[in-house]
């Protein structure tokens, strides 16, 4: 059979693990498929196989650098030509996997999602035959799922745009919910859709209720002699990571901290060191770990509660991959659970945000309307954003801006169109006439009148769509191929800036008022869905109930029908937590001690939400515009409920 012998000539192996065999058949069949694999169960080799066999390109949408990198060293060693574009490429590598991509030779080429936001990028890509489209922890696709990411409901229209008969979805951790959204806006047939189940004999689960002040004490204990053996301790904050790292440096370990807030060459080399064995233990938020493919981790630690359920088992995924036993400890307790409500309740933008954006949307389609277009690509009814500008003038999250404009188009507002780079701008390699005269007859008419009517300062040459339209009318996809083909023939020295998102805008759709109601209702659901989130976590961790039972039920794997006998519960250790440390009460402070400075800060922006916000340490645009966080007050009030600050703010202003 074609899959067993491409399996062991390629990957050494004789037999499938479990539910590989009927996804690459389905694959390999014509069909599309989804995996719901536990972490470290052999996902990747769902695509890897059948993208040898599939006559054209396999695409690859995947979230981490990190993931990828790893895949292509695998891919490598066993001689399939696999490649990605990335932000940390050069434009001569870039160019080098595009022409290897566009000659056939690549047959894998993984990016991730934002990379199709990109116009250019976008054009490249029709004019590649692809087999196979893959998502990579697929449930981003669903806005049920734990980290919905806007730019995945993108994916079915892409599908269609570029042609792609076969979607493969990946993910380890789905429920019932978001495994039928995932298959729904793909057409994914159920019988297509293979779960392997959840549970993992060798991943031993223990909870242990502590305070926090004992943690280090009781860690250091724990780990006891496995300082040879390689591990993960996640937290919740960075500064956390740092102090953690140090004490357990102090006690002989080789520990190392890894967070979003470092140098990302520092990041990346902590993380070789751990792949490699120098380092043996890293004390990490959730930045590290995505596509981390080390097989010997030994034990995960979260010192901090982990953001939900699917993150937990995401994380306690990375241990124990070679199938040996591997300790998974949660030092569970209530202190940090007002940090990590707070971190939800950041994501929703205020309502008179909401209006904001809203309002934009039809004050700029209105002017389009009654006005000659203003640029070459404006039309009717169409509204152009450049979404960090928005993020800064309406003060909501990039994020939360995306989910926004999400709601906007499920709601018939908006309709996503093109995206493209408001700015082209090049420098000559050679001459202008060398360049012309390398063409003949229509084609260097065209080209001469690129030339002509591009704006020319001393070195740069910008790209001038509207002069362009009244010297030799052109159609804009003719005019990037051009200065594309130019770029990748080493004539000029080609730049692209301004990121522009192009939406079809509803002009039928009159009750914006109703609209801006609906969506902060929506946001507002969503909070309340994420704070349930954290409850049932919490509820998971203090149960008595077998802690693999219960994550085997939450992931629809209903193999495991009994408690597995080695967790802490099974154990006869259900966790007891202790007491919540009392809080100062809120009353006790003096408001205006610390909401002097935001106030002055903000002056006729002040809300009772912005300075809730900041006396939480919840950042927002409009707190890194105005650089908040050295002012007094800034975090001050972290430890506490967001609900509980924003009524003693409202309280004191209305005083």
């Amino acid at each position: 059979m074609q899959s067993h012998q491409l399996l062991e000539q390629y990957f050494g192996f004789t037999d499938f693990r479990p539910g590989q065999q009927q996804v690459v058949e389905n694959i390999l069949s014509g069909q599309s498929a989804a995996a719901i694999f536990p972490t470290g169960s052999g996902k990747s080799l769902c695509y890897q196989l059948p993208a040898i066999a599939l006559p054209n390109l396999t695409l690859v949408i995947s979230p981490l650098l990190a993931l990828m990198q790893d895949q292509l060293a695998f891919l490598k060693e066993r001689g399939i030509a696999a490649a990605s574009i990335d932000s940390m490429q050069s434009k001569e590598q870039s160019q080098q996997v595009m022409h290897g991509v566009r000659s056939g030779e690549i047959k894998i080429l993984m990016i991730s999602v934002e990379r199709l936001n990109n116009e250019r990028f976008r054009q490249f890509l029709q004019q590649i035959p692809i087999s196979l489209l893959v998502v990579d922890e697929a449930h981003c696709i669903s806005e049920w799922g734990h980290n919905f990411r806007p730019d995945y409901l993108k994916l079915p229209k892409y599908k269609k745009q570029f042609n792609i008969a076969q979607t493969l979805l990946l993910t380890a951790t789905a429920t019932e919910k978001v495994i039928a959204d995932m298959g729904s806006k793909f057409d994914i047939a159920t019988e297509n859709i293979t779960l392997t189940g959840f549970y993992r004999n060798n991943l031993n689960l223990h909870v242990h209720g502590i305070s926090q002040n004992e943690k280090d004490n009781y860690l250091a204990h724990w780990l006891g002699d496995k300082t040879t053996q390689a591990g993960i301790v996640y937290v919740t904050l960075q500064q956390t990571a740092e102090e953690v790292a140090r004490t357990l440096s102090a006690r002989g370990y080789n520990a190392k901290a890894y967070h979003a807030g470092m140098d990302s060459d520092l990041r990346q080399s902590i993380q070789q060191d751990f792949m490699s064995g120098k380092v043996n233990l890293i004390v990490a938020t959730i930045a590290f770990g995505m596509g981390i493919d080390k097989s010997d981790i030994r034990f995960v630690v979260h010192y901090d509660l982990p953001k939900s359920i699917e993150n937990y088992a995401q994380e306690i995924g990375r241990a124990g991959r070679d199938g040996y036993q591997s300790e998974c400890l949660v030092l569970a307790n209530y202190d940090n659970l007002n940090i990590l409500e707070n971190f939800v309740y950041a994501d929703t933008p205020e309502e008179a945000a909401i209006s904001y954006v809203i309002n934009e949307i039809s004050n700029s389609t209105q002017q389009a309307t009654n006005q000659e277009p203003q640029s070459f690509t404006s039309k009717p009814n169409q509204w152009e954003v450049v979404l960090n500008s928005l993020s800064s003038q309406s003060n909501v999250r990039l994020l939360s801006l995306k989910t926004l404009l999400v709601y906007l188009e499920l709601a018939g507002l908006i309709k996503p169109a093109y995206s493209y780079f408001a700015e082209y701008k090049f420098k000559l390699k050679g001459t202008e006439q060398e360049l012309i005269n390398s063409f003949s007859g229509e084609r260097q008419t065209f080209i001469k009148a690129i030339f002509d009517s591009s704006d020319k300062a001393k070195i740069w040459y910008t790209v001038n769509f509207e002069k362009l339209q009244q010297l030799y009318p052109s159609d804009r996809n003719r005019v990037i191929s051009a200065i594309e083909y130019f770029d990748e023939k080493s004539f000029i020295e080609l730049q692209s800036k301004q990121m522009t998102e192009v939406y079809q805008v509803n002009p039928n759709l009159v009750d914006l008022s109703g609209l801006q109601s609906k969506v902060f209702t929506k946001f507002k659901q969503k909070e309340a869905s994420e704070i349930a989130r954290i409850e049932h976590l919490l509820a998971f961790f203090a149960s008595n109930t077998c802690l693999s039972l219960q994550l085997a039920n939450y992931f629809s794997d209903h193999r495991l029908q009994r408690a597995c006998g080695h967790c802490s519960v099974c154990l006869g250790n259900v966790a007891q937590m202790p007491p919540v440390v009392a809080l100062t009460p809120l009353t006790d402070f003096n408001f205006n001690q610390y909401a002097q400075d935001i106030m002055e800060k903000l002056a006729q922006h002040t809300s009772a939400a912005l300075i809730s916000r900041f006396f939480c340490g919840l950042t927002t645009p409009m707190f890194t515009k105005l650089r908040v966080r050295k002012l007094t007050g800034f975090a001050v009030f972290e430890n506490y409920r967001y609900g509980d600050v924003l009524t003693w703010v409202e309280s004191n202003l209305s005083n």
